[in-house]
């Protein structure tokens, strides 16, 4: 094998044994905040590393299935074995023999929905449909995990923004799991943005249960219908009531733009910042000037115009940065 190859070889096991590790972390339930950005950043950096991702991933979601119709009833479960499968699993395409060759079958196993996995990079915009007949937009630096059939239906928000448009079923309610919330519907459309402290659900059209992860009720549990808003963070559940023109303004990234009405500088900076490697740093001394207007979420130089032409701001590009300042 020829040096160029070697070096090939090497790269594709170093990407596996990487996928391997952000893999066996989140089972192991050891997962936070910072590892979902970790992760979402190390996707955005080739589609060589969310290949690998995906299918580590469903080879596992296949395995665990497996293997949990094989122990007596009461016989305790070990993460052992599970972190030596992912090594398994990273080093070889024998261990995808191995699980194949244990030929268990079962009713409820063929039932179960195969996991899969979605995820957009920065500036990205996805377009998902399930096989229920839903469809989900996902939008900049999103991940998102989905078990859906016409039995079985859920999904997990590992961390920002989508869009569902929910085929209605009364008889299986379709379920989004997102951190230690859970949003429950039959047939509806709605938003679900998660970012590292907040989460918001957005309602749009129909009606959604929002309660904690369990399901169980509590004090912040809520159904919420048409332009109803729930905000939680760590220690706070609101909920506000937006218009719908206010709707269609949040839902503006499904057209490529960001809308801005009497947005504070800081804010409509960050705004950019989700969706660009270029950043925009805001001096806190103007930070809360308001702007308004409709921009392409890639259109940078618009906004820095607009900041130095019309708030007779000072715009100054260091690098991958552009900073306003008077």
């Amino acid at each position: 094998m020829s040096a160029r190859n070697n070096a090939i070889a090497s790269n594709a096991r170093d990407i596996k044994a990487h996928a391997a590790a952000f893999l066996e972390q989140r089972d192991c339930g050891d997962w936070a905040e910072a590892d979902q950005a970790a992760l979402a950043a190390w996707l955005a950096e080739s589609s060589a590393h969310h290949i690998a991702y995906l299918r580590l991933s469903a080879a596992w979601a296949r395995t665990e299935r497996l293997v949990a119709l094989r122990p007596p009833e009461g016989a305790p479960r070990t993460r052992a074995p599970q972190r030596a499968l992912w090594r398994r699993l990273a080093g070889s395409a024998v261990a995808l023999l191995a699980v194949a060759a244990l030929g268990v079958t079962g009713a409820n196993f063929m039932l179960q929905p195969r996991e899969r996995i979605y995820a957009t990079a920065l500036g990205g915009h996805q377009t998902v449909r399930l096989d229920d007949g839903s469809r989900i937009e996902l939008n900049t630096n999103t991940t998102l995990r989905a078990a859906v059939n016409m039995r079985h239906r859920t999904v997990w928000l590992d961390g920002g923004e989508a869009f569902f448009q929910i085929a209605h079923d009364t008889g299986h309610p379709f379920i989004v799991m997102a951190g230690d919330h859970r949003v429950t519907v039959l047939g509806t459309k709605f938003l679900v943005r998660r970012d590292t402290n907040r989460l918001e659900v957005a309602v749009v059209e129909g009606r959604v249960r929002f309660d904690g992860a369990d399901g169980r009720v509590s004090l912040q549990s809520a159904y919420l219908t048409q332009g109803d808003v729930v905000v939680a963070t760590s220690s706070v559940v609101s909920s506000p009531k937006q218009s719908e023109q206010a709707l269609a303004s949040e839902l503006g990234w499904r057209r490529g733009v960001v809308v801005f009405d009497n947005t504070t500088l800081g804010e409509a900076a960050a705004e950019f910042n989700r969706y660009n490697q270029q950043k925009i740093v805001v001096d806190t001394s103007v930070a809360n000037l308001t702007i308004g207007g409709t921009f392409r979420t890639s259109d940078i130089k618009l906004f820095a115009r607009v900041a130095k032409d019309i708030l007779g701001l000072r715009v100054e590009t260091r690098g991958d940065t552009d900073v306003i300042s008077r």
